[in-house]
């Protein structure tokens, strides 16, 4: 009987370790990989708008306009969202003339407001691969800030009599500013 014991603890111990084997060998034939530009550096917060993109292309130019390009479309998407829900948001607090009116000409503002936005954008990486097949890989991170954003809002206001006459600037930032905290909490990563 002490025999089959040392007979089935020998076997348990040879499972154990045939197991412990095959993973190891998993992580040993793997390869871990980085992405460029994942540091909390370039991460979305209550200040910026950010965002990160790749191209790829056997032209260096294509893919950096590509990975330019998308990163744009990420970063307006971002921003228009904010600015989507920030107007909702004060348009149902306050009574505005006709409600429906301003948030359609906020609306038309804002698109042109990301425009502006996604041309003014700063880049704060940039990183270049050339891959074995011979593709170029091209990283880009950009970003926008928040004052940005909102100086956009306050002159295209200005030039609205309309949207002057019914915007109070001080409940409109204390929204924005609320909704970027959001966005901050939504869009990091940790």
């Amino acid at each position: 009987m002490k025999k089959l014991h040392i007979v089935l603890f020998v076997f348990s111990l040879a499972a154990i370790s045939c197991k412990s084997k095959k993973e190891i060998t998993k992580i040993q034939d793997s390869t871990e990989v980085s992405i460029p530009f994942s540091g909390k550096q370039f991460e979305n917060n209550k200040d910026f708008f950010r965002a990160k993109q790749v191209g790829e292309s056997t032209d260096l130019a294509t893919a950096k306009k590509i990975a330019e390009q998308n990163a744009k479309a990420e970063l307006a998407s971002n921003i228009e969202a904010v600015i989507k829900r920030v107007t909702e948001q004060y348009t149902n607090q306050r009574s505005v003339g006709s409600n429906k009116d301003f948030e359609n000409k906020f609306e038309e503002m804002s698109r042109e407001i990301v425009r502006q936005d996604v041309k003014d954008v700063n880049i704060i990486g940039e990183k270049l691969f050339r891959q074995k097949d011979g593709l170029y890989s091209y990283w880009i991170a950009i970003e926008s800030s928040k004052e940005t954003t909102l100086t956009g809002v306050y002159d295209g206001i200005s030039k609205d009599a309309q949207l002057k006459l019914d915007f109070d600037k001080y409940q409109f930032e204390k929204i924005f500013n609320d909704e970027m905290s959001k966005y901050e909490a939504e869009h990091s990563i940790n």
